[in-house]
């Protein structure tokens, strides 16, 4: 076996990386299972922007699926399993899956942006087949990025320790070619998408500060308010979670770009990359601990002898189950806030 594939770990620090893998890839197949579960059994009440959220629960079930048990198998090995074939094979499909996640976020945050701000309700309505083209877009981006390797600008190999493969960094310091690869790819895979979901979540943010501005009893806020600032806040945990996960792997990753890749220690990058994998477990929390209708149908998921998914209930709640997005029209804060001061002012 090749060097390179061998681990550069203490054989404790590989056995508790692979369990922790397995935990995360435990929590990511169930969490997302369910979000997915939720959205078939309720598609019928879906809105159109909904569809990102699916697809996002998808790049992360597909990144569980296809990754972990590969990587928590060499871990237990103590070395990479499969040679070059599947390092490239695993290095790819987390290339694809997490541009992919990217891009849905930043288009969450494009979309929520334009419904906070649109100027008549019924530019609410997006119509799902322009969310279909463009998460058929989301995909075809992700998948040009990440066989770009493949035919020759950029690489893939194995990590520094040795149990992991993804963009080989540490070449790319001597290959301009690579470095071309590597600056694109940062600003078109990383820079921008980031600032495009910072910017478009700090105008609702200051959209939903000017509506509260307007109403002034804080004692009737209307529900459409409150309703809008669940929905954002939920919006930013997500996009926060994903962010602050990889952001660690990202500096340690351009820190071998200008640097050998010996001036790290293994636990150094290691911990890193542990890290931004946890990043496919998070959604689900955060829509179990916001949404009621949500959280009341996973408890109807029961485990007899397997996993067995009862019928939800055919309650057709206001209140979406499964993502950012109101079960009903969206509804512009400052239309609610006006509304609300007409109303206080008959009184």
């Amino acid at each position: 076996m090749e060097e390179q594939y061998i681990s550069k770990l203490h054989p404790v620090v590989d056995y508790g990386a692979g369990v922790f893998l397995l935990i995360v890839a435990i929590l990511t197949i169930l969490g997302n299972s369910a979000v997915l579960a939720t959205a078939v059994k309720r598609s019928s009440l879906l809105k159109s922007p909904e569809l990102l959220t699916v697809n996002l629960a998808v790049a992360d079930i597909g990144m569980a699926l296809s990754m972990y048990p590969l990587a928590i198998a060499s871990a237990w090995n103590h070395a990479w399993l499969g040679g070059d074939a599947s390092c490239i094979y695993y290095a790819l499909m987390g290339f694809l899956f997490g541009v992919c996640s990217m891009m849905t976020l930043c288009a969450m945050a494009v979309i929520r942006f334009l419904v906070t701000n649109s100027s008549k309700s019924n530019s609410n309505k997006i119509p799902k087949n322009t969310v279909r083209i463009l998460i058929t877009f989301i995909w075809l981006y992700s998948l040009l990025w990440a066989i770009l390797p493949l035919v020759g600008w950029g690489y893939y190999g194995p990590e520094p320790f040795g149990i992991s493969c993804t963009i080989a960094w540490s070449k790319f310091h001597n290959s301009s070619n690579g470095f071309s690869f590597i600056l694109s790819m940062f600003l078109l895979c990383t820079v921008l998408p980031a600032l495009t979901i910072v910017v478009c979540y700090l105008g609702i943010a200051w959209k939903v500060h000017k509506a509260y501005q307007e109403i002034q009893n804080i004692d009737r806020i209307p529900n459409a308010a409150k309703l809008e600032k669940k929905l954002t806040l939920m919006a930013v945990l997500i996009s926060v979670g994903f962010l602050s996960s990889w952001t660690p792997y990202a500096a340690a990753s351009f820190w071998s770009i200008f640097n050998s890749s010996d001036s790290l220690q293994p636990i150094a990058t290691l911990l890193p990359c542990l890290f931004a994998k946890s990043s496919t477990a998070y959604n689900p929390f955060v829509y179990y601990i916001f949404s009621k209708t949500f959280r009341r149908e996973i408890k109807q998921l029961q485990c007899c002898c397997g996993w067995r998914v009862h019928f939800f209930s055919t309650d057709n709640s206001a209140e979406n189950p499964v993502s950012m997005w109101s079960g009903r029209d969206n509804i512009r804060l400052s239309s609610a806030a006006k509304v609300e001061n007409q109303g206080a002012a008959t009184c």
